[in-house]
């Protein structure tokens, strides 16, 4: 039983001896060597930018940065929401005034009336009505047309349901009947304030028509108005600010999630490049032999040194 617990013992100690000089052998004929680890990094923007694409600030909150990024992006996300239903009510508002508006101080009636008899004013400002220059009020027939709804008996007299203002003299004997009606679509309530030719639906054309000089480039282009229409284009001047506004809000809107995107990224970005420096120092591992003047060998044992 002893001799086996020696061989035993014996085999442990070469064994052991072995492996210590798999370890050492690489080491002889040099004092220490050296291992250097390196961390790994690697970056992932889409996070960062997708919350930001989203909801702006929300990526500068996932970056933890100060908190006056994302304050600044989710306001400017707000003000742009809040400027973009104000400003469509606003213009809807004062798009429902001259329409009413319109409703009230145009219609077919005076219009097929001025074309057919002309003003009690005939002359404003050097230029009298038959000239030339303003034959555009005078022909209720012209470039642009309005749309005319038939009801009742009408229908069935014209075989149709709609007519065009080119065809008002079919209409003449109908106009002040309930059964004929305008199609107030948008085209309506542009034509009727742009383009000289319906100028004589205005109430007021009779006796206040008069024009004005418009510059066009090269030349310049008569504009025939009365104080009621140019009332009406004024309203609607408002109205289409209104609607420009919101259209840049709109932009501003979009502009806020790319710039917040797109710093949220960058953010990201750098973020990870300090930490990557950071954590990126050197490991060293530091293995040398120790002298021993009394061992055969010189190697008195090991030395470990572990630096990070």
């Amino acid at each position: 039983m002893v001799k086996k617990t020696e061989h035993i013992l014996n085999y442990y100690l070469i064994s052991k001896l072995t492996l210590l000089s798999v370890l050492i052998i690489p080491l002889v004929g040099q004092d220490t060597s050296k291992v250097i680890v390196k961390n790994d990094s690697t970056f992932y923007p889409g996070k960062p930018l997708i919350m930001s694409l989203l909801i702006p600030g929300l990526g500068q909150v996932y970056n933890k940065e100060p908190l006056w990024k994302p304050s600044l992006f989710i306001a400017t996300e707000i003000v742009s929401i809040t400027s973009i239903f104000y400003a469509n009510k606003k213009a809807d508002e004062i798009r429902l005034d001259y329409q009413k508006y319109a409703d009230e101080n145009w219609n077919i009636q005076n219009w097929w009336n001025f074309t057919q008899s002309g003003p009690t004013t005939v002359e404003n400002n050097g230029l009298y009505f038959t000239d030339n220059k303003l034959k555009a009020m005078r022909d209720y027939v012209g470039t642009h047309h309005l749309t005319v709804h038939l009801k009742g008996d009408l229908v069935n007299l014209f075989n149709t349901e709609f007519l065009t203002s080119d065809s008002l003299s079919l209409l003449s004997s109908y106009l002040d009947s309930d059964d004929v009606t305008m199609v107030k679509d948008r085209h309506y309530y542009e034509n009727i304030g742009k383009y000289d030719q319906f100028v004589g639906g205005w109430s007021d054309v009779s006796t206040n028509w008069y024009w004005e000089e418009k510059d066009v480039g090269d030349s310049t282009e008569i504009i025939i108005k009365t104080p009621k229409k140019q009332s009406y284009l004024d309203e609607r001047y408002k109205s289409n600010q209104w609607l420009s506004f919101a259209k840049f809000s709109v932009s501003a809107m979009m502009f806020n999630h790319v710039i917040s995107g797109l710093e949220a990224v960058y953010a990201n970005r750098i973020n990870k490049n300090n930490k990557t420096r950071k954590d990126s120092k050197d490991i060293n591992l530091d293995l040398g032999l120790l002298f021993n003047p009394s061992n055969k060998t010189g190697i008195g044992g090991l030395s470990f040194r572990l630096n990070f």
